[in-house]
């Protein structure tokens, strides 16, 4: 009886996680790809990468890795920095443009969160519902946003780390084929886990202490189940 209610807390926690994963990619990819074309490439709208369409922008290890340990990464958009004015500068813009949208989208999340919490009937079931899914997207959101950042190929914090300190690239060449085994056996391992994790909580908190601010909330919402 345990281990089938354990499943199907699961099971309920992935019907809940699974739409607000396709969003929280949509967003990080197309944001990429929005600020490469804004700066004169034509490559990610060439390639159909300016969607809405969660499924063009899907890696299958990484949203995978996303559901199961609340960080992973999705399918890089092809970018020409030939067409920047100023390659350096264009690449760590494109670069931090996918978490910085990520960190947007749990803001509004929370900030709708904070205003359903506050506003909404505590007894409705739709309420609840949209609550634990609003949370679920800030978590996901900020999970994406932050291993991205995480200096290792392919996530974009290789990017910016490579146009900081040149002599990196040599290295990343190495290790190129075997990159998105490198990640895999990292979240598996737990070996992030600790570190990410801490970087994950203060950003939350930071976030829900600045929706708090704006809407005059408690730290917990009585009668949702859920605190942050």
């Amino acid at each position: 009886m345990l281990h089938s209610s354990y499943y199907l807390q699961q099971l309920r926690d992935i019907l809940y996680i699974a739409p607000v994963v396709l969003i929280a990619i949509m967003g990080h990819e197309f944001a990429h790809g929005w600020v490469s074309n804004r700066l004169g490439d034509p490559t990610p709208r060439m390639d159909g990468r300016l969607t809405l369409n969660p499924l063009k922008h899907l890696d299958p290890f990484g949203t995978l890795c996303l559901i199961f340990f609340k960080m992973g990464w999705a399918k890089p958009v092809r970018i020409n920095t030939r067409y920047y004015k100023n390659r350096k500068s264009g690449i760590i813009m494109v670069s931090l443009a996918g978490p910085f949208m990520n960190f947007i989208l749990a803001f509004l999340s929370l900030l709708l969160f904070g205003l359903l919490g506050k506003y909404g009937s505590a007894a409705s079931s739709s309420v609840s519902v949209f609550l634990r899914s609003f949370y679920y997207s800030a978590v996901m959101n900020i999970g994406l946003g932050v291993f991205n950042l995480i200096p290792i190929p392919p996530l974009d914090g290789s990017n910016v780390l490579a146009e900081l300190w040149p002599g990196v690239s040599a290295f990343y060449q190495r290790i190129r084929p075997y990159r998105t085994w490198i990640l895999v056996i990292l979240l598996a391992s737990g070996a992030l886990s600790r570190t990410l994790g801490t970087a994950n909580t203060h950003i939350l908190n930071s976030l829900w202490g600045i929706v708090n601010l704006l809407l005059n909330l408690n730290p917990y919402i009585p009668n949702t189940g859920i605190s942050i």
